[in-house]
């Protein structure tokens, strides 16, 4: 399989790799391969990059099946062994959890113990630095979700360390929108969209927030503000913290103690 990126992607994805020490000598990657378009072109790009970056890494993938369905994975398994990367298919009962439970967001439980096999599965084969393929229009969607759905301003990190795994989390396609992706992606590696099994897709939270998202960014510029607004350093201005509600009590009665 002839592999090579455009100078336009492998840039992106080498200025990620720079600016956030994604990737190190002596690593060996564990790519969470969820057979959509973004991990497909995640494991590919990563496949090209390691036989041209200055650093000696290793790579590996692996499939979590949450067990919506009987699924077919030849077509991961062929584009692994295509790329000489070893794949795993991860078989769980999360869709049996997932279906039994009526209460909750079904979305936030499956991702959360998609998460965790994911953990369980490096710490069993010694695995230290996991690779997803979330994008720059991934990176504004969190961010307008946090504030809109929580009342937070949380990011979606590039890198970030659990501590309690000891793990590290690496996002190499942070700057690659994600039409780029598609398009590139079927030209690359001939990549074809499949009907999502679970019961659940577009109709999480996610999706609302990408349909009203693009409502709003055909003007490039608007995306590109939303984006510099996630940096630390630019201009903030907030609202103070909030008071105790005792304080608070406690001044607004000293406001009514004159009396004509």
């Amino acid at each position: 399989m002839k592999l090579s990126l455009p100078g336009n992607i492998s840039n992106k994805i080498v200025k990620a790799i720079a600016e956030f020490n994604l990737i190190k000598d002596g690593d060996h990657i564990l790519v969470g391969l969820s057979g959509g378009k973004d991990s497909s072109f995640l494991v590919y790009a990563l496949a090209v990059l390691r036989r041209h970056l200055a650093i000696d890494f290793d790579l590996s993938a692996v499939t979590i099946d949450p067990g919506f369905k009987e699924n077919d994975y030849s077509y991961l398994e062929n584009l692994c062994a295509r790329l000489d990367i070893p794949c795993h298919i991860e078989k769980t009962r999360i869709a049996e959890y997932i279906l039994s439970v009526n209460s909750g967001t079904p979305c936030a439980k499956c991702a959360h113990f998609r998460r965790g096999a994911l953990v369980q599965y490096m710490k069993r084969n010694g695995f230290k630095k996991l690779a997803f393929g979330h994008h720059y229009d991934d990176a504004v969607e969190t961010f307008l979700m946090s504030i809109l759905y929580s009342g937070q301003i949380l990011s979606l990190q590039p890198v970030r360390y659990l501590s309690d795994n000891d793990i590290y989390i690496i996002r190499p396609l942070i700057y690659l929108r994600e039409k780029l992706i598609i398009d590139e992606g079927r030209k690359l590696i001939g990549f074809q969209e499949k009907d999502n099994p679970c019961p659940y897709n577009e109709r999480s939270k996610r999706a609302e927030i990408k349909k009203e998202l693009g409502r709003y960014t055909h003007n490039k510029q608007l995306f590109y503000n939303l984006a510099a607004a996630m940096r630390e350093g630019v201009p903030v201005e907030l609202w103070p913290a909030e008071m105790e509600e005792k304080e608070l009590y406690k001044k607004m009665q000293s406001l009514y103690g004159k009396r004509r």
